[in-house]
């Protein structure tokens, strides 16, 4: 089965449209935040409350002047050894007072909700809002639930499910077959390009975060959010990942009353029950419910991706996912958001092969992408062709018993690879001693196997002859 040509995105885009991992991390209107607009009234009448406060102690500090030129001038006229006890006298009673006094505080301040509370106010007006990194919380064996409990943990859920909608510039032609894509006329208008389902998964003060699919929002111009209660907002991308095929995006927290959990994707076992929670067909049927078991764990699946192909772990289900329930939850009977509906197998005569994301798989990702914006892998910066995609007249004299392995077809000048020694037309066969036979096997052992600042140990043909060059990972 050719699986490049059989597997379809559950979100309907153009496929021409190009994607760029460069989407900021946050609004350019957060730039203005925190800018102090001094015309505001509330301003001005600070300021003149201030006038008028310090006038008033000024009058009363001319008061107190008085009053103290008079005492003194009396004062003159008294013993001055009864003036000096008088003094003493007072000054000890003055003292004793404030001893007393501090003691009493010292005494029964710790033991009120002072303190604390005046600590956790200036903590929590100078602490920015934190976003806490995502957990898998541990699936508990439950006894069989009834069709009622079913309903409810389906009904709490779905307050946590949203619609998403991809809009993109308008793509227009004159008479002559030239774009107007960039004329003022076209510069504001943005159409509906496809949608999509997300998963609501964290809340604080400021944002509710939600994790979908990439290609649900791949080469969007505008996301539309469409909640559980009807009300609709815009989306801000945090971070997306063409080759997990996920992104995180984030609303303003104010629209948002729910919130789903992952569970643990490690625990299942085919025949689990599962449900799958989406707007199939877009948001005329937003939040639909499908049921099923789980058909396999584990699979590896082969996907063209807009970052190169990727072999992807997914978790097989029945539960029906058609276009639309990309990026929708895959949920346990308590609940947990346990997979990511992403994809299905759409030809004549297959049905019940869709596939999740698993969530130990998606938790990493979705906490990489909020923290960074994008998910750091090393990099070499070489080209690559498959062999067996290659006619063998260019295969440079390769041993008989070499069949597989990949062709470097470019090297980046500035990168790892060239100052390493790595050559156009070199075939790599090994990385670190494990067998590479394929530009997909080379991605998966690269992006899971090694990090950044690693040396690698590439096996590699050159005219013939098996050579070892160490390259150290870049970013």
């Amino acid at each position: 089965m050719n699986y490049k040509d059989d597997f379809n995105h559950e979100n309907e885009q153009n496929e021409t449209n190009a994607f760029d991992l460069t989407v900021p991390a946050s609004s350019q209107n957060e730039s203005d935040a925190g800018k102090t607009n001094f015309d505001q009234p509330n301003t001005h009448d600070f300021g003149r409350a201030s006038y008028e406060t310090q006038n008033t102690q000024d009058a009363n500090n001319r008061e107190y002047t008085g009053a103290s030129h008079v005492m003194e001038a009396t004062r003159s006229n008294e013993n001055p050894k009864s003036s000096k006890k008088r003094n003493l006298k007072g000054f000890a009673s003055t003292l004793a007072a404030g001893v007393i006094g501090s003691v009493l505080t010292l005494t029964i301040l710790p033991h009120t909700d002072y303190m604390k509370n005046y600590f956790e106010n200036a903590d929590n007006q100078s602490a920015p809002t934190e976003v806490k990194p995502v957990t898998a919380q541990p699936t508990v064996a439950k006894a069989k639930t009834s069709d009622s409990s079913i309903a409810d943990t389906v009904e709490k859920v779905s307050k946590a499910i949203v619609g998403i909608v991809n809009y993109q510039k308008q793509q227009s032609y004159d008479f002559f077959g030239n774009s107007n894509s960039n004329s003022e006329s076209n510069s504001s208008q943005s159409v509906e390009s496809g949608s999509g389902s997300g998963v609501i998964f964290q809340k604080n003060k400021d944002y509710a975060y939600i994790v979908t699919n990439n290609h649900v929002v791949e080469g969007a111009s505008k996301l539309e959010i469409s909640l559980y209660n009807g009300e609709k907002t815009k989306a801000e991308v945090v971070g997306t990942d063409a080759l997990t095929d996920l992104a995180v995006l984030k609303i303003d927290a104010k629209y948002v009353n729910g919130t789903a959990s992952f569970g643990d994707s490690s625990s299942l076992r085919p025949g689990d029950q599962v449900y799958a929670i989406g707007n199939p067909l877009g948001l005329n049927l937003s939040r639909t419910v499908t049921q099923g078991i789980v058909s396999a764990t584990n699979r590896s699946i082969s996907v063209d991706t807009s970052a190169g192909n990727w072999d992807t772990n997914v978790i097989q289900t029945d539960a029906a996912i058609n276009p639309g329930n990309s990026g929708g939850a895959l949920i346990n009977s308590q609940g947990q958001v346990i997979g990511i509906n992403s994809l299905k197998i759409s030809e004549n005569g297959v049905e019940g092969l869709g596939f999740a994301i698993p969530s130990n798989d998606a938790i990493p990702i979705v906490n990489q992408l909020i923290k960074n914006g994008k998910i750091e892998r090393p990099y070499i910066g070489i080209g690559l062709e498959d062999l067996d995609q290659i006619p063998q007249i260019y295969w440079q004299n390769l041993p008989s018993n070499i069949q597989k392995g990949v062709m470097i077809t470019q090297v980046d000048s500035q990168s790892a690879a060239a100052s390493s020694g790595l050559e156009v037309k070199d075939v790599i066969v090994s990385m670190n001693g494990t067998k590479i036979g394929s530009s997909s096997e080379l991605r998966k052992y690269l992006y899971t196997k090694v990090n950044v600042g690693d040396t690698v140990k590439f096996g590699v043909y050159r005219n013939g002859k098996l050579k070892t060059i160490d390259v150290k990972l870049s970013k």
